[in-house]
């Protein structure tokens, strides 16, 4: 059974968010993942694990290989929780808008 894992604090790391956006060009091995950084490749399998953790990839084994693949639809939960304060922010900008619009014409 996997631990939970806040996906937030997972996506918090650039590595991790790094990794997301190698994948959304599709699979990939842990080594192939590792040559885009300058760490070890022990370091790029704890990132892997702490994203497999959250759901936000998934691993598939094809032979002697582990492949790597980006969750999609938990990256669509992620998306759906921040519209909601995209949403609020587009409204208080409209606020403001039109508190400044108030402003001018009141001059």
């Amino acid at each position: 059974m996997k631990s939970r894992r806040d996906v937030f604090q997972a996506i918090a790391d650039p590595t991790r968010r790094a990794i997301i956006l190698l994948l959304t060009a599709g699979a990939l091995t842990p080594n192939a993942i590792a040559e885009h950084f300058n760490s070890s490749r022990q370091a790029v399998s704890k990132h892997l694990q702490i994203l497999n953790e959250c759901d936000i990839v998934r691993q598939e084994q094809q032979g002697r290989e582990i492949n790597y693949h980006l969750n999609a639809e938990k990256v669509k939960d992620i998306e759906k929780w921040l519209d909601q304060f995209k949403q609020l922010l587009t409204q208080r900008f409209h606020q403001l808008d039109n508190v400044l619009e108030q402003l001018k014409s009141n001059r």
